[in-house]
């Protein structure tokens, strides 16, 4: 007999695809999007940069601002994670992270990884201006 294991427990077996909300003007998220991208999906991943107008086109229920400051990850039903959710939903979706993201989400390791997650953010945060888009010259790609 084979379980699912479904970290989040809103029937993450069945999703066909996540939609990943990204801050394209992050270096940190650029990054993490190329590696999510080049990793084996088991879940396909399906970027679209948060608060665009695509993003407001398919998800006008969405706080877009919101977004901007947290990752945000849309199932293919509609079900929404946020922030340390979305990364172990990333995580879920790929070939070779999978055990590593049911592990993450148990009661004992669940807070280890907030914190490790609530870390990264605040890098994030360290490196995001208001006006990033306008002054950035990429060179950290």
């Amino acid at each position: 007999m084979t379980v699912t294991i479904d970290p989040a427990g809103h029937g993450a077996g069945r999703i066909g695809y996540f939609t990943v909300l990204y801050d394209e003007g992050c270096p940190i998220c650029r990054t993490a999007h190329r590696w999510l991208e080049g990793r084996a999906q088991l879940v396909p991943l399906e970027f679209v940069a948060a608060g665009s107008t695509e993003a407001r086109r398919r998800f006008p229920g969405l706080d877009h601002a919101a977004t901007l400051r947290d990752l945000t990850v849309i199932t293919d039903g509609g079900l929404v994670y946020v922030s340390d959710g979305a990364w172990l939903a990333c995580l879920w979706a790929l070939a070779d992270y999978r055990a590593m993201a049911e592990r993450l989400s148990s009661p004992a390791l669940l807070p280890a990884a907030r914190r490790f997650i609530a870390a990264a953010a605040a890098a994030r945060r360290s490196t995001r201006t208001e006006d990033y888009g306008d002054v950035c010259d990429d060179s950290c790609r």
